[in-house]
């Protein structure tokens, strides 16, 4: 014994460092070859003993770090919104790994919208919940704090992939001013965009070459949709299948 004992130290530092750094799977090769080693010294029973107890910590200390991640973030949810029909969703998270998707193709002017109240409605504490940019979740600043805050509050997380911002409710001032700053630049920028758009439209019309926008529906096309209403078509399949808004079909109807 008085020869193994200067050695502890060393050999509980080496398997310590051995097993930490090592895969479960290949723990039982390392203990076979840690006793071929340890025969010429006599000092099995010690070296295992250590072994044991380090792999259960080490085991341990892996179970706990899978079960903090899991409870931290239980599902990642993504929430995509267009303002048309025809525009396409795929650009938006791409490539962002996500267990749930809502997809709304509606006007951003408010929060009544059927996929963002569905989303609001299934995440749940410690989701987190990923949109491509500020202006997909609301278009106004009101809107956008009131949504972050009600989620941060009860333990979601927000993030904006474009902004690469993460809010989580345990914010520094910084970062809620940095909420209230971009979301106001963003909503000044889309007014500017509909006065540029509302100045060309009256240049325009001055000019007398303004046509206005394309019709959603054409004259046959309308034509059709009564023939088949008529028939027992439901008009909320009439309107998927022709690509246009129940509020588009019923207007063509009047």
């Amino acid at each position: 014994m008085e020869t193994v004992r200067p050695l502890q130290g060393y050999w509980e530092f080496a398997v310590f460092s051995v097993v930490v750094g090592c895969p479960d799977g290949v723990y039982a090769n390392l203990t076979r070859q840690l006793d071929t080693i340890c025969v010429k010294l006599g000092s099995i029973p010690y070296l295992l003993d250590i072994s044991c107890k380090w792999s259960r910590v080490y085991l341990d200390i892996l179970r706990e770090i899978e079960m903090m991640a899991a409870k931290r973030h239980e599902k990642r949810v993504g929430y995509i919104r267009v303002s048309a029909i025809d525009q396409n969703t795929e650009r938006q998270l791409e490539g962002v790994q996500l267990d749930k998707i809502f997809t709304d193709k509606a006007s951003g002017k408010d929060t009544a919208r059927p996929q963002l109240l569905a989303a609001l409605d299934y995440i749940r504490e410690g989701d987190l919940l990923l949109v491509h940019s500020m202006d997909r979740l609301a278009r106004n600043l009101d809107d956008l704090r009131k949504i972050v805050l009600d989620l941060t509050r009860k333990g979601v997380h927000v993030q904006f992939v474009k902004e690469n911002l993460t809010f989580t409710g345990e914010d520094s001032p910084m970062s809620n001013l940095l909420l209230s700053l971009l979301g106001a630049v963003a909503e000044f920028e889309r007014s500017m965009i509909r006065e540029r758009q509302r100045e060309g439209i009256a240049l325009a019309k001055k000019a007398g070459v303004y046509k206005g926008r394309k019709p959603s529906l054409t004259r046959v096309q309308i034509a059709e949709i009564r023939k088949r209403v008529r028939a027992g078509d439901k008009k909320t399949t009439l309107a998927a299948e022709y690509r246009v808004s129940r509020q588009t079909l019923y207007t063509a109807l009047a």
